[in-house]
């Protein structure tokens, strides 16, 4: 089972924004951990895998190692750590896209 962690700023603005809908909200991000695959592949950055999860008009973004969710069995998913960065809409999403892409090329590939 993969480890989902949800930065705490997204934390708020998914509580802010969708209120009573944020348990739904969570519960779609907290599927991935018995479902890591799910999900469309937006871009990569050295190993590290950008992922997009919609949810009605918004797009949540998180980055995983990109070589353990491609390669592992579903028992050896244990050890993979998937992290929710990002929340977008439509008319942002290639903004946000390119920020976290930004991001990731300013840190050294052991982000985690």
């Amino acid at each position: 089972m993969a480890k989902v962690i949800i930065t705490k700023s997204l934390e708020e603005q998914i509580n802010k924004i969708f209120k009573k809908e944020s348990i739904e909200v969570f519960s779609l991000l907290n599927s991935l951990s018995e479902n890591p695959k799910k999900g469309k592949d937006i871009g990569a950055v050295g190993n590290i895998l950008i992922k997009e999860i919609r949810y009605k008009n918004y797009r949540f973004y998180l980055i995983a190692d990109r070589y353990k969710i491609k390669i592992l069995s579903s028992e050896e998913l244990k050890d993979l750590l998937i992290k929710f960065v990002r929340m977008s809409d439509k008319k942002d999403q290639q903004k946000v896209i390119d920020e976290i892409k930004y991001a990731l090329k300013q840190f050294s590939v052991d982000v985690f």
